[in-house]
């Protein structure tokens, strides 16, 4: 398969030993390969199999270890195969339940809707008549994993050796990566308790719905939750056929992708157009519907102050802003020169604003700013990369539903919104109360440390009688101690007051 497809043609045979190149030589004897490198790879993934197509998959969405051509040919890969039989779906199903499906539920469809490589989707419905769909784990599917992985560990181990970029790409830790989330695919609760929340975080929202589980029904390798109605977001005849405000519902998609990564923090990170569909019931105000929770992103509390200072200066072409907070954050090593990275911004960044605002992509612009900050030794961490891929397929959806979408003045009133509420006195209250605990701990041991601290300064003293430079630094320290505290405590005081007034405590 893989001389089939001419891979090795990607590898630097100079790295190799003699042992291989002996091995090469017969290569000489297939034909120069009339596809580009991105379509044999992609070929070669799905004549290889499902677990190989998923891994073709994630690849797909790392544009900051393979090459962009790469990355776009890959995302064509389709995680498709034929369904097993309904007898094993019956029997997986009722050893989950310890009861018989005709007891448990009014009926099912033996047929799948739908069969992936981890997982395959049946329609049923509650005894109350509830329409839900049944996910159940492929019989035997973790000893085919578990295979896979062994051959693809050995293919990482290989390239590393002798592939070419190998110190940027890491193949053995991206197979890692892989295998982390496909094993995590197997336990069908951590994408219900996915679900759960996201659902809890748009309760009360038109923006966003995701399905109930019934947790009752639900275990490992079996996920019941409630059938949806909706029209898939590709379908645009149908969705026009209904008159749906395409304008609202592209906003919309915009406004969900900002409020699940900077309010919530917790954001859908498989946002493909399978796994979005539109209830437009109500077409002049349409709501998303997301399915498929398996994969799901978070960003620490300075990655997201980061992210959102980062767009705002950005579209202020602020460059050197820019440059500043990829330090101060750490994304790049502290000794950077700000003027060279400031210039290296400018360069990616200028040209794009020669382009009409609506033509604008916010996440190709976080990709080429995280590729140039990669030449200032910038290691992009999985979670920005989540999210450059999903704000990537936002944008694509919301543009393919409403051309003229301009996504920077959509985006710019939250991220200005959020960065105000982000130190408002409410929530500077709630950060004092949630971290109170941990701050009276340190301050409850600060006094012994600070004595011991004053015995060891006192006991390097020579003589009693004689006032040295370290009794004078042990009498200002002591003193100081107290002075600490007032001020601290003052301080806490004014914070507190202030909070609780603009909250009409006081």
């Amino acid at each position: 398969m893989f001389f089939k497809h001419r891979l090795d043609l990607l590898l630097d045979r100079e790295r190799m030993p003699k042992r291989f190149k002996f091995v090469f030589l017969f290569t000489k004897l297939f034909k120069n390969p009339s596809k580009n490198r991105a379509i044999r790879i992609r070929e070669c993934l799905e004549e290889l199999g499902p677990i190989f197509i998923k891994f073709g998959q994630l690849l797909s969405t790392r544009p900051d270890l393979i090459p962009n051509d790469i990355a776009k040919e890959l995302v064509l890969l389709q995680d498709s195969v034929p369904p097993f039989c309904a007898k094993e779906f019956k029997k997986i199903l009722e050893t989950s339940l310890e009861s018989t499906v005709e007891q448990t539920f009014q009926s099912y469809e033996t047929e799948p809707m739908a069969s992936a490589s981890i997982a395959q989707v049946h329609a049923a419905k509650l005894k109350n008549g509830k329409d839900i769909v049944i996910k159940v784990v492929r019989p035997g599917i973790e000893q085919v994993i578990r295979k896979d992985l062994q051959v693809l560990y050995s293919i990482a181990k290989f390239i590393e050796k002798f592939g070419e970029d190998t110190e940027r790409l890491h193949p053995v830790e991206v197979v890692k990566e892989y295998e982390n989330t496909i094993m995590g695919e197997l336990d069908l609760r951590a994408e219900g308790a996915n679900a759960s929340v996201l659902k809890s975080n748009f309760e009360n929202s038109d923006l966003l719905y995701i399905p109930k589980i019934y947790w009752e029904y639900s275990s490992k390798n079996v996920l019941v939750m409630d059938k949806i109605v909706g029209i898939p977001v590709t379908d645009v005849k149908k969705l026009a056929a209904v008159n749906t405000n395409f304008k609202l519902l592209a906003e919309r998609g915009v406004e969900i992708f900002f409020t699940q990564v900077l309010r919530h923090n917790f954001f859908h990170a498989d946002m493909h157009p399978g796994n979005i569909f539109v209830d437009a019931s109500d077409p002049k105000s349409p709501t998303y519907i997301g399915i498929d929770c398996a994969i799901i992103g978070s960003l620490s509390d300075e990655d997201q102050y980061y992210i959102a200072r980062n767009l705002l200066a950005i579209f202020q072409r602020d460059y050197q802003l820019v440059a500043e907070l990829h330090v101060q954050s750490g994304w790049v090593p502290k000794d950077t020169s700000i003027l060279a990275l400031t210039s290296a911004v400018r360069t990616v960044c200028e040209p794009i604003f020669q382009r009409p605002l609506n033509e604008i992509s916010l996440g190709h612009i976080l990709i080429d700013l995280f590729a140039t900050a990669r030449d200032f030794k910038m290691e992009v961490q999985p979670a920005l990369v989540l999210l450059q891929k999903t704000l990537l397929n936002i944008e694509g959806l919301g543009r393919q539903l409403y051309p003229e979408l301009d996504l920077w003045q959509t985006a710019k009133p939250f991220l200005e919104k959020w960065l105000k509420e982000r130190y408002s006195p409410k929530n500077i209250l709630k950060k004092v109360t949630r971290n109170a605990p941990d701050m009276l701990e340190k301050i409850a041991t600060m006094p012994a440390k600070i004595d011991d601290i004053l015995e060891s300064i006192e006991k390097n003293q020579p003589s009693k009688n004689i006032r040295t430079k370290s009794q004078v630094s042990s009498d200002s320290a002591r003193s100081g101690v107290g002075w600490f505290y007032l001020i601290f405590g003052f301080g806490i005081g004014i914070i507190v007051c202030y909070a609780l007034i603009s909250m009409n405590y006081l």
